[in-house]
């Protein structure tokens, strides 16, 4: 008697999903009628429906934008803000919206921790050149310059610790107007062995008058820029567990 019980039961629970199936589909075809306009906006959303776990592949994992989203699922933005809030999946900010349109591959470097003295001596020395010559105020790059280049060579190095994309560094230089700009610029891609397409337009200062500079100096100042926030703050987060305290 137990069995035919159970029976009837599996057997109420398919009858009961199949009018489901048949009352939803109903909607759909009802809902897709020309000139068809629903009484009430939720009815309207239960209707169509997307699934949480595709809206979190889509969202989430391939860091497409809602607007994306709605596109190739056929859904407004305002529906898509809709099932976002219904299945509690964090929104990004505008900035990590930004970033994730710039860097559609993910982030273009790799998160790295020294593991023999060698590593551990250069992470060492490249936190302290970034310390003592990195411009550390701007949030959104890396950058550090200076006149020698063995020591931009090393930070290179440092940097490439990170697995950085190399595609992405760019360099800048600054000269006085006393100095030869296609000289100093092939001086620097010489030495550093990059190619000139990574320069920007070279910077021209007035001199100021007769110095020492010119010896300090001879070739301008070269600054390295890499532009991504994520792997500065890696750093400076690194920087502040020996004690720095800036931002």
């Amino acid at each position: 008697m137990s069995g035919n019980v159970f029976y009837k039961k599996g057997k109420f629970k398919r009858e009961l999903k199949e009018m489901r199936r048949r009352e939803f589909n109903a909607r759909v075809a009802k809902l897709n009628q020309p000139g068809y306009k629903p009484a009430s906006k939720k009815w309207d959303r239960n209707t169509k429906r997307i699934s949480k776990e595709t809206l979190s592949e889509l969202y989430s994992r391939q860091k497409k934008s809602m607007e994306e989203i709605g596109k190739i699922l056929g859904f407004s933005k305002s529906k898509m803000a809709y099932w976002m809030e219904k299945y509690e999946i964090p929104k990004r900010t505008i900035s990590e919206a930004i970033y994730e349109k710039r860097n559609p591959l993910g982030n273009p470097f790799m998160l790295f921790e020294p593991g023999n003295i060698s590593e551990a001596l250069l992470m060492g020395m490249g936190l302290g050149l970034y310390w003592g010559e990195g411009n550390k105020l701007n949030k959104n790059s890396i950058r550090l310059g200076n006149t020698d280049p063995a020591l931009i060579k090393t930070f290179l190095i440092f940097l490439n610790l990170f697995r950085i994309d190399k595609d992405k560094l760019r360099f800048g230089l600054q000269i006085f107007s006393d100095m030869n700009p296609p000289e100093a610029l092939s001086f620097w891609v010489k030495k550093l062995g990059v190619d000139r397409s990574k320069f920007q337009k070279v910077i021209v200062t007035p001199s100021r008058g007769k110095g020492t500079y010119r010896k300090k100096m001879a070739y301008g100042v070269l600054t390295v820029y890499f532009n991504n926030k994520r792997l500065r703050n890696v750093i400076v987060s690194k920087l502040k567990d020996y004690g720095y305290s800036g931002e």
